[in-house]
């Protein structure tokens, strides 16, 4: 009887406290500024709200891949110079219901490593501004270049949104050394082309090889694999090994220094591939040349992921 009431007590304790942060949440409607514009410029366009049904409303070509990482809602919102109406700045914020997903269309939509200070991390162009905060992806684009009104409006944004969430952690397991800036990806599905693999992050690593006294860079990739459990990360690497054999080739023959688990081989369009289990993730390293180089970048990787779990 007193296991039945603690029990009830805590669902409740829960469920006050769910919905205390609910409440206390800001609304969407309350991210775009609508006082303390830049001098001239004034709300000409919304704000708008968009759902699942209606997005295609307003972004029907890439509405799809909103969807797929998990896409809330959002609000849109357009601002003019009165004295030069040609002079505006669109504005969309998507709420991704995680910073994960956040992260994620992020990551898909930055072309590079041009922060601008937004956020938990930020992209800037000539005429956009893309951020993540939290569980809000935040675009803005600007039809004069290098316009210091979109910096303005981005930096009242990223004030009014107080989600606390950090980064995803997988971001801070890949190594510093040879990173590609700006270059970590977050893919929901599918992931590699595989959809055994499901979901996970991929990194590009710089590879720099001497030829002829020129010196070739050429892009690799270390990955991780996230599953619900060891087993499920286990059947996982068994149906690789499988694809491998059929599709590419195993080195069967060689004898990894990551143990007897470990997976080492060609893939058919990803050239060199090696691929190990750690806990509930899969992790590996593929279209390098100089295998050394590939161990000592997979082991750091290891460590830092050990790091972390302690």
């Amino acid at each position: 009887m007193n296991l039945t009431k603690s029990t009830l007590l805590s669902v409740i304790v829960g469920m006050v406290a769910f919905l205390d942060l609910a409440l206390s949440a800001p609304s969407l409607d309350s991210f775009p500024p609508k006082k303390d514009l830049p001098e001239g410029w004034a709300l000409i366009g919304g704000p708008k709200t968009y759902n699942p049904k209606t997005l295609f409303n307003r972004i029907n070509g890439q509405a799809e891949l909103f969807f797929k990482y998990g896409f809330q809602k959002s609000i849109f919102a357009n601002y003019q110079d009165r004295k030069n109406p040609h002079h505006q700045v669109e504005l969309d914020i998507y709420d991704m219901g995680t910073v994960l997903q956040a992260f994620g269309i992020f990551s898909r939509f930055r072309e590079e490593d041009r922060p601008g200070g937004f956020g938990l991390d930020s992209y800037l162009d000539d005429q956009s501004i893309l951020f993540y905060k939290g569980r809000y992806f935040v675009m803005l684009f600007a039809t004069e270049p290098q316009s210091p009104v979109s910096k303005r409006l981005a930096t009242l944004i990223s004030l009014k949104i107080t989600d606390p969430s950090p980064p995803p952690q997988e971001i801070g397991y890949f190594p510093k050394g040879g990173l590609k800036p700006g270059s970590i990806q977050y893919f929901p599905d599918g992931f590699l082309g595989h959809q055994f693999l499901k979901r996970g992050f991929q990194g590009t690593y710089i590879e720099k090889t001497k030829v002829e006294m020129k010196v070739e860079e050429k892009e690799v990739h270390l990955f991780i694999a996230i599953f619900k459990s060891p087993k499920e990360s286990m059947e996982a690497l068994r149906i690789y090994k499988d694809h491998l054999s059929k599709k590419g080739k195993i080195h069967s023959e060689r004898s990894s220094p990551f143990g007897s688990n470990a997976l080492q081989g060609i893939d058919p369009y990803k050239g060199k591939v090696t691929v190990l289990p750690k806990g509930f993730y899969l992790l590996g390293t593929m279209g390098y040349e100089r295998e050394a180089e590939a161990e000592n970048r997979l082991t750091e990787f290891m460590k830092n992921i050990s790091a972390v779990s302690k």
